[in-house]
C-alpha cells in the first residue's frame, strides 16, 4: 500500500546560488520555487553542505523578485512600518497579526471562489461576465420601464431610418 503522507520536497542551495530540486534532480530558478508555493507543494531549501534551513531566505528572494516586476504587493509605506516592528516590543505580536490575518484572507478568498463555484456551476471570472452581462439586461429594462412611465417614445433603428429623406 502506498504511503499517503508526502514528504517534505528538499530543494539544495550551492555555494554558486544555484538551488538543486533533489525530487526533480535538476537545477531549478526563483520562479520555480515561487510555482511550488503557489502550487502548495511542502518543500524546504538547505545548505548543500551544511544543511542549514534556508527555507525563509530563499523565500524573500522570491518576494523580492515579485516586488521587482510589474505592481509591487507592498508600498514604501508599508515596508517603512514593517522596518520600525523590528527590535520592537510589539514585533512578535505583529508577526502573529500577519499571520493570521493572511490565513484568514486566504481561507475567506478559496471559500468565495468555491461558493461561487458550487452556485453558479463556473469559474469567478465567468461568474462576473454573467454577472455583469445581467446587470446591463436589468438596466436596460429599468430605462425601458422609466420611458414608458414618462411616455416618451425611444428611436429604435427603424425610425431613424424612416427619417431619412427618400434619395429618388
Amino acid at each position: 500500500m502506498l504511503d499517503t503522507v508526502t514528504a517534505t520536497r528538499i530543494i539544495k542551495k550551492y555555494p554558486n546560488r544555484r538551488l538543486y530540486d533533489t525530487e526533480l534532480s535538476r537545477y531549478i530558478t526563483l520562479s520555480d520555487v515561487r510555482d511550488l508555493v503557489v502550487s502548495g507543494v511542502d518543500f524546504k531549501v538547505v545548505g548543500a553542505n551544511n544543511d542549514e534551513d534556508l527555507t525563509r531566505s530563499i523565500l524573500l528572494h522570491v518576494i523580492i523578485e515579485q516586488e521587482s516586476g510589474g505592481k509591487p504587493l507592498f508600498t514604501t509605506e508599508i515596508l517603512s512600518k514593517m522596518i520600525c516592528f523590528y527590535g520592537d516590543t510589539v514585533q512578535a505580536p505583529f508577526t502573529s497579526y500577519l499571520e493570521k490575518s493572511l490565513g484568514l484572507f486566504t481561507e475567506q478568498q478559496k471559500l468565495m471562489k468555491d461558493q461561487m463555484k458550487n452556485v453558479l456551476g463556473t469559474t469567478p471570472m465567468n461568474a462576473m461576465t454573467e454577472l455583469t452581462q445581467r446587470n446591463l439586461e436589468i438596466w436596460q429594462e429599468i430605462q425601458d420601464s422609466f420611458f414608458k412611465a414618462a411616455d416618451v417614445k425611444q428611436k429604435s433603428d427603424d425610425d431613424e431610418s424612416s427619417n431619412e429623406p427618400d434619395k429618388s
